[in-house]
């Protein structure tokens, strides 16, 4: 039955929507049996039901989105619950059902996939940035549970900008900035580089519209004369593939518009000037061939050496996984050429998705690389669990760290470590283990005796040298460069801090006490905080450090019979800024005609411009009046 339905929706000759049938000729071939499909399906219809009032701002019925969502994440063979994810993935944040509904309806899996691309509701901010800073990380929770929140965000994220110029101006320049500084850099953390591509053509398009125009019309004017050069190109590489019997696929393809551009500011080159417009590539079938090619290409053009690089033998940290060498022709231009296997290609363009539909194939070692390329999400969870982190904080953060290569160095003990551009031997040391960054006193690269903000580069031999009474300090801020160096640097800091306003506080309330004589009043702050509005001793001698409580408030709630002593006071205190600015006024006592000698007044004196004054002479101290 399942066999004959399948047949037909191939076919297009079934009744089922055009959508649906899209999805399901997608998926991977085993993931097409009856139960599957029958979910899918169920899920479909859903999606259409409680989405059926509603309407996108093009004028479209709103499930159109869903379906195109579900559409995009089949193409990259993700699992089915995923798919069924994606097609319900905006039912609790627009209709009434609930996640236990999706819960009963398919499955646990589904349900807390769709409450993990959900956005926070309910809730006041203070403002925009707040509601975005607190949505995204909610969302960097779900993902370090579960990778495919983010896979679903994505094929979310990407029809959303591919319809986004029906929005008013504003809302699009605000999502696509949004896209820019999150999602692109995220998907090429998570080696998504397809995703990456498309979403920063669709920002170039957003945002710089007349630039994007301009770039189009000359990819597509030189699209002849690039092909012609292409075919001449690969033509002697195909022969001798050939002869020694390796099946490649071979072809030469345009880079996408916003690294065109990126290049040509970059470099400040006009379009014409710019040389790497597009890349060759080579799809082989085992590693082994990879490196036949390599010798191949290299035989038949000269490589230029500063621009091999290898990342097969070492994988880029997002999963990445290719030869890159650039070669001269006869004519002296330079051309990319990339080789991979088909599951390295696979990898390079979906990244992560490709890696999930393993997971349980122990044919393939692909769970150890996905745990390689999320490893950094677990730290962050960690880190997202502090109570005292700020969502805008981890934002900015991340903003700064996810769009980086990488550099890699050595312990002692030989074990390659992988950093961020720029580290210092202060990120080496919190990378190895966040006691040793707390304590680190020193480094030595290569035996060499370095400064703490010393630029680590690729190969460098790295030794913390650590001592227990080090510790760190504001001025790290400076120079660290990887999330997880900052967010424990500021974490002790403000922790120092609070200890510091809790000391501070307790030392200023205690010495005031004795001042009124009224030392009792700790002992009723200890039995009872919340009369000030507090939950602790600890947290009232905070508010005082910190000022946001003053003695004055605090004695006056527990002890009000105190308050006309201190308002008694503080008149005493106005009366004399009054003495003092019209003393101030009065430029000063004249002494038998001389203006410029020293003199004091006592504490018990506190005349006025006008008053009859006496002074005596005070040794070392002048005239005392």
């Amino acid at each position: 039955m399942i066999t004959d339905l399948l047949k037909k929706i191939r076919s297009n000759k079934s009744d089922y929507p055009q959508g649906f049938s899209a999805i399901i000729n997608n998926l991977e071939e085993r993931d097409r049996n009856e139960s599957n499909v029958s979910l899918i399906w169920k899920a479909y219809q859903l999606s259409a039901k409680i989405h059926a009032d509603q309407k996108r701002t093009s004028g479209e019925p709103y499930f159109t989105h869903c379906e195109s969502v579900a559409i995009i994440l089949s193409k990259w063979k993700i699992d089915v619950d995923t798919v069924i994810a994606g097609l319900l993935h905006d039912s609790i944040e627009d209709t009434d059902i609930s996640k236990e509904d999706i819960s009963l309806s398919f499955n646990k899996d589904v349900a807390t996939l769709v409450e993990g691309v959900t956005k926070l509701s309910g809730i006041r901010f203070n403002s925009k940035k707040q509601e975005q800073a607190e949505n995204f990380m909610k969302m960097f929770i779900s993902m370090a549970k579960d990778i495919r929140v983010i896979i679903i965000k994505f094929a979310d994220r990407l029809h959303n900008m591919s319809t986004i110029k029906y929005l008013q101006e504003d809302k699009q320049n605000r999502i696509a900035l949004e896209t820019k500084e999150v999602y692109v850099p995220l998907a090429h953390r998570l080696g998504m580089n397809n995703v990456k591509n498309q979403l920063e053509d669709l920002i170039l398009k957003t945002l710089e519209l007349d630039k994007y125009n301009d770039i189009n019309q000359k990819v597509n004017n030189t699209k002849s004369e690039r092909e012609r050069f292409i075919r001449s190109f690969i033509q002697p590489i195909k022969k001798e593939l050939n002869d020694f019997d390796i099946n490649a696929d071979v072809f030469g393809r345009a880079k996408h518009y916003s690294s065109i551009l990126g290049k040509m500011v970059k470099r400040n080159k006009s379009f014409e000037e710019i040389y790497d417009l597009f890349a060759i590539r080579i799809i082989v079938n085992k590693v082994s061939e990879c490196y036949a090619t390599l010798g191949i290409i290299h035989q038949n053009y000269n490589p230029f050496q500063e621009r091999f690089k290898d990342y097969i033998a070492r994988p880029k940290r997002n999963g990445y996984q290719s030869i890159h060498t650039t070669v001269f022709t006869d004519k002296g231009r330079m051309v990319e050429v990339q080789i991979r296997t088909s599951d390295m290609d696979e990898t390079a363009e979906i990244g992560v998705a490709a890696h999930w539909k393993y997971k349980n194939d122990k044919l393939h070692n692909k769970g150890n690389s996905l745990d390689y390329q999320i490893a950094w999400l677990r730290e962050i969870y960690e880190l997202l669990k502090s109570e005292d982190t700020s969502a805008s904080e981890i934002l900015e953060l991340f903003k700064i760290d996810l769009f980086q290569d990488e550099i890699y160095v050595y312990t002692p003990t030989g074990e390659l470590i992988e950093l961020k551009p720029g580290s210092t031997p202060v990120d080496f040391a919190y990378h190895v283990h966040s006691e040793v960054g707390m304590h680190c006193k020193g480094a030595k690269v290569n035996d060499k005796i370095v400064p703490l903000n010393h630029e680590l580069m690729n190969g460098d031999y790295v030794e913390i040298i650590t001592s227990k009474n080090k510790s760190p300090n504001h001025s790290w801020l400076k120079f660290v460069q990887t999330t997880k160096a900052k967010t424990h640097i500021r974490r002790w800091i403000k922790k120092q801090e609070h200890e510091q306003s809790v000391a501070l506080g307790k030392d200023i309330l205690e010495k005031h006490l004795r001042k009124i004589n009224n030392m009792n009043i700790l002992k009723l702050i200890k039995s009872n905080p919340q009369l000030v509005g507090l939950n602790s001793q600890q947290s009232v001698y905070l508010n005082v450090g910190s000022g946001k409580l003053t003695v004055d408030e605090i004695v006056s709630k527990y002890c009000p019979e105190e308050d006309s002593v201190i308002h008694q006071n503080k008149a005493n205190s106005l009366t004399k800024k009054f003495f003092d600015l019209a003393r101030g006024r009065s430029k000063g006592v004249v002494v038998d005609g001389l203006n410029d000698i020293m003199l004091r007044f006592a504490n018990c004196c506190n005349p006025i411009p006008g008053d009859d004054i006496i002074g005596y002479l005070t040794k070392g101290q002048g005239v005392t009046v």
